[in-house]
């Protein structure tokens, strides 16, 4: 399993660099190199209908997903058939395939895409380009790309950003900047803000407003905020929570501000399959303290049937703030 996303990367001060840190920095000016390079040679290919990218700046963990899932419904509830583009991570298949939500498993097309199956059609595609022609010969009216702001392939109508609008316990959406491995950036700030048409901040639905340092960084691009909130209450009784998500200590905070009476929490590997030695541990460790479980959807959805009986899912989504500004963007489409 890989390792868990360093919490403090998100630190917006580092202490005096010692050995491993310079290794770390050596590396991220060498990603830095090689993305900045991959996309200057790109040459994006038009699909032929209008492609929307809801991408970010850091390694993940900034509510990218609940977005779209927001777009394609907006973008239904207008009588336009969207589809949605994904990488597929975590997942086996190179595509491009439609996600078959009742045959394919997280396993094959990666827990997001099978989660984002239930909204829209999903396709799953490594190479974009064709994963795009596929769903336009399949009817899709525009494409929304789940990730892909450091992809080339594909010309973008609008290419929003989002980013994790929480800064509090002395966190910060992108760490004191380092690109990785040294911090979460995917490149230098200025460079990936400078390909964006927008920003979609996305804050929990407890924190009364985004920190006015944040939004000045952003400069003349718009900002539009989102909140992070619940699709219902959390379970009642004790529970023991767990998440593989890209900051698994958001889901713990979440679960709290929400009201759950979480007694222990769990953070896994973001995408990772969920082993049943672990899954055992858990239901163990629940069965001791009189508590149920609880986990993200997108950790829901990896689990086997067996699992999903004794597992309780607690979805979030995204609701903009203004959504006639979130129409003036997408109006140019």
């Amino acid at each position: 399993m890989s390792p868990l996303t360093p919490r403090e990367w998100y630190r917006r001060e580092r202490r005096s660099p010692g050995a491993a840190r310079l290794a770390l920095m050596a590396a991220s000016r060498l990603w830095a190199w090689a993305t900045a390079r991959r996309i200057a040679r790109g040459r994006p290919i038009d699909p032929g209908v209008p492609v929307i990218c809801v991408g970010n700046l850091t390694v993940g963990g900034t509510g990218k997903t609940p977005v779209v899932r927001a777009l394609v419904a907006m973008l239904a509830a207008k009588g336009r058939h969207p589809a949605i583009l994904s990488r597929g991570h975590g997942g086996r298949a190179r595509g491009p395939l439609r996600v078959n939500p009742g045959q394919d498993g997280a396993a094959e097309v990666g827990d997001e895409a099978l989660m984002m199956s239930a909204d829209a059609p999903v396709w799953i595609a490594r190479d974009r380009a064709a994963g795009a022609f596929a769903a336009v010969a399949a009817g899709a009216e525009v494409i929304v790309m789940d990730d892909g702001h450091q992809n080339p392939m594909l010309a973008k109508t609008l290419s929003l950003i989002a980013v994790d609008g929480e800064t509090r316990d002395d966190e910060w959406p992108f760490g004191d900047g380092a690109v990785f491995p040294a911090g979460p950036m995917r490149e230098p700030f200025a460079v990936g803000l400078a390909r964006a048409d927008a920003v979609i901040l996305l804050l929990p639905a407890d924190l009364p407003a985004a920190d006015p340092e944040l939004l000045a960084l952003f400069g003349d691009l718009p900002v539009l905020i989102a909140r992070l909130a619940p699709t219902a209450p959390p379970p009642t009784g004790p529970q023991v929570g767990f998440a593989g998500i890209g900051k698994p200590w958001k889901m713990e905070r979440a679960l709290k501000a929400a009201g759950c009476d979480l007694v222990d929490f769990a953070p896994l590997p973001d995408h990772k399959p969920i082993g049943e030695a672990a899954l055992k541990f858990l239901a163990d460790r629940a069965a001791s303290l009189g508590a149920g479980l609880v986990t993200s959807e997108k950790d829901w959805v990896r689990l086997s049937p067996a699992w999903r009986a004794r597992v309780v899912a607690w979805p979030v989504q995204a609701v903009f703030e203004d959504e006639t500004a979130l129409w003036s963007l997408l109006d140019r489409l």
